[in-house]
């Protein structure tokens, strides 16, 4: 195996070249997580995987609870299935908010401010009750929790760790939080290896071949607790070594690539790129400078290979995509940026 057919693998693994879901959240629950803080990339990022989806119907199970919109692995928000909402986050919660620590010092947040923050949205939200953000910074400010500079951001992160509130039905444009109790479905708890073992599946088996590392990068968690993870689930995983680095993916799962380039248009912050550690594998080498940052920009893939950007503007009655590749391509590749571009526009409109 070489760095080409780890990037290829890992299309087919990702479900972008090889889509086997037709719900959004089956793929969400497959996965395990897809990072989604830009939310049109985010929907994009989950319509990509499926077969024949549509940006409203992703939207619909955002509005209806199928997929769940929180902060959990590192922080920031991503989709995740609500069945694995309670565990996933008592997993990676304390991670978190140790990272966030200094700057909740910094803005003077600590216990008796989170209680009291939790507390007033707990009871501002009971009985399916969804609020905005205006909505929910009235709340705060009514129970004397002060939510200037970027206090309140850290407010709602913190009460989404704390599992009090998470994603809600969006009204229009705005976003919505719910009571997470009344959006989450109550599961039996995982010990903390059940848990980690649950999240090392997940992770291999839908991104890899991927290394300790970039387990370890994506899920938070300290090396040594991803360490223990890994070691559970061994045996369900084929383990390949290039370069003096161990993957781990799958076990006995067919690789199959087509004679024609495939070509696909990813988001910006899609688990194809933002998941590794080492991301060198989806990158050309003579694009290094240009595809510097893959994570940010969204991406032109062909044969497994970031080979451009792109951009998108929607319109009332057409979306226009402007193309911007780092070298030529030969009128074949063209040919399947082109349908990967139709296929865009045809999610969205």
């Amino acid at each position: 195996m070489n760095g080409l057919e780890i990037a290829q693998r890992r299309l087919q693994n990702q479900c972008i070249s090889a889509q086997q879901f037709k719900e959004p959240e089956e793929i969400v629950k497959y996965m395990g997580a897809l990072q989604a803080q830009d939310y049109a990339g985010a929907k994009w990022a989950v319509g990509l995987r499926l077969q024949n989806t549509t940006d409203a119907l992703i939207d619909k199970a955002m509005a209806d609870g199928s997929i769940v919109r929180t902060h959990v692995l590192r922080p920031t928000w991503h989709f995740i299935h609500p069945e694995d909402a309670r565990w996933m986050i008592e997993l990676t919660a304390p991670r978190i908010n140790a990272f966030s620590a200094s700057r909740f010092r910094q803005l003077q947040l600590d216990n008796a401010v989170f209680k009291r923050s939790n507390d007033a949205l707990a009871k501002a939200l009971v009985g399916d009750k969804h609020l905005n953000r205006a909505e929910i910074m009235a709340v705060l400010n009514e129970a004397g929790v002060k939510t200037d500079d970027l206090r309140f951001i850290h407010l709602l992160m913190r009460a989404e760790l704390d599992k009090v509130i998470c994603s809600g039905p969006r009204q229009g444009k705005q976003f919505t939080y719910a009571l997470f109790d009344e959006r989450v479905p109550k599961t039996n708890p995982f010990s903390k290896e059940e848990a980690l073992a649950e999240l090392a599946g997940r992770y291999f088996i839908s991104h890899g071949p991927a290394t300790l590392k970039d387990f370890t990068w994506w899920s938070g968690l300290a090396t040594v607790d991803a360490k223990v993870g890994l070691e559970i689930i061994k045996a369900q995983l084929d383990k390949v070594t290039l370069e003096g680095r161990e993957y781990w993916m799958a076990k006995d799962k067919p690789f199959t690539i087509g004679k024609a380039p495939a070509a696909h248009l990813l988001p910006a912050f899609d688990e194809f790129a933002v998941a590794y550690e080492d991301r060198t594998a989806i990158i050309n080498v003579k694009y290094l400078t240009e595809a510097r940052h893959v994570i940010f920009d969204p991406s032109i893939i062909v044969n497994g290979q970031v080979v451009g950007t792109w951009k998108r503007t929607v319109n009332k009655n057409s979306v226009d995509i402007n193309l911007n590749p780092f070298g030529k391509l030969n009128k074949i590749q063209e040919k399947a940026v082109e349908i990967a571009a139709n296929r865009y526009r045809k999610f969205v409109m």
